[in-house]
């Protein structure tokens, strides 16, 4: 990945001629069926962008209550583009099409929020690496129709949820208005997320994106990266689920243990009886970094670089912490 990062032609992206851009955006969109795509920094970006460009200020935005561009996203939401949230309470990120249908406040009710658009991340963060199922998606954005709303999908991990369904990116990629993918996560770039859409919604995008400071020079740099990471680290998603499988049945072991979401993908979620954060540094004593997301849950990922040597040592390490 650092000799293609080397050998990249660059431009200046700023003014569109940054070639390796170019062929990122256009991978991307296609692949997704899309118009355009639109090269960012980071996840965040991208998803505020989006959030922006298919609302008003005043505006209110329907997600689910651990929703990452709510969480943690710095308030970008209500800061950058001004709109409310209502947040939903779901199955561990994803929500139903009745619930949607249910929380769109009336265009004649003035004294309310204008709902305009629908937020679905994929996988879900906050729900252990849950994956979406394409027929309630489907059955959303029927209703987003219905009452002319925009649907974006937080595509943060969409690879992750491909390699467990099989499905093709151009079958989701048909039900969003925009989508965000990061290159970051499981694909293993150091860096960017590419913002996909119509090519009126991303050229709006990129007077935001400017806007915001994202707009780079010779970006192909970092593109070269992310053309690297679909060539070769899409098949290999399936390492990582295996691994987290592994690191969940290992977990089981553990009398301290009180409770575990289901292991889809990538990410691990569970609770102990002792402090989360005490444990996670007991974790970094043996060389193992966790995160703790609660005062008692605490979240694990495997990615690119947790082979099956770290895994050993980590199963080895959650034998020897004292419950």
């Amino acid at each position: 990945m650092r000799e293609a990062m080397l050998r990249a032609e660059l431009g200046d992206d700023v003014f569109g001629e940054d070639p390796t851009v170019i062929a990122l955006e256009r991978r991307l969109s296609t692949l997704f069926g899309k118009e355009a795509g639109m090269f960012c920094p980071s996840g965040t970006m991208a998803n505020q962008i989006a959030v922006n460009i298919h609302t008003r200020p005043g505006d209110e935005v329907i997600c689910d209550e651990g929703a990452h561009i709510y969480r943690y996203e710095g308030g970008g939401t209500m800061a950058t583009s001004g709109c409310s949230v209502k947040l939903l309470d779901t199955d561990r990120g994803r929500f139903t099409a009745e619930q949607v249908e249910a929380s769109i406040n009336a265009r004649e009710a003035q004294w309310l929020a204008n709902t305009s658009l629908v937020n679905i991340e994929n996988t879900c963060n906050r729900g252990g690496g849950a994956v979406w199922d394409l027929k309630e998606v489907d059955r959303i954005a029927t209703v987003c129709g219905k009452h002319g709303l925009a649907l974006h999908m937080d595509g943060a991990r969409i690879f992750n949820a491909l390699a467990i369904t099989g499905e093709h990116p151009e079958s989701w990629g048909e039900w969003f208005d925009t989508i965000s993918i990061c290159l970051s996560k499981g694909l293993g770039a150091p860096v960017g997320s590419v913002l996909i859409g119509t090519a009126d919604m991303i050229a709006r995008a990129r007077r935001v994106r400017k806007r915001l400071g994202g707009g780079m020079r010779q970006a192909g740099i970092l593109a070269a990266a992310g053309l690297y990471a679909l060539d070769h680290h899409v098949e290999r998603l399936k390492d990582d689920h295996a691994r987290a499988r592994a690191l969940g049945e290992a977990l089981q072991q553990r009398p301290d243990l009180t409770e575990m979401m289901p292991v889809e993908t990538n990410i691990v979620i569970f609770s102990i009886l002792q402090n989360a954060s005490a444990f996670c540094m007991k974790l970094k004593e043996h060389g193992i970094l966790a995160m703790a997301i609660g005062p008692h849950q605490i979240r694990m990922v495997t990615h690119l670089d947790f082979n099956d040597e770290e895994l050993a040592r980590t199963t080895q390490a959650l034998q020897r912490i004292p419950a």
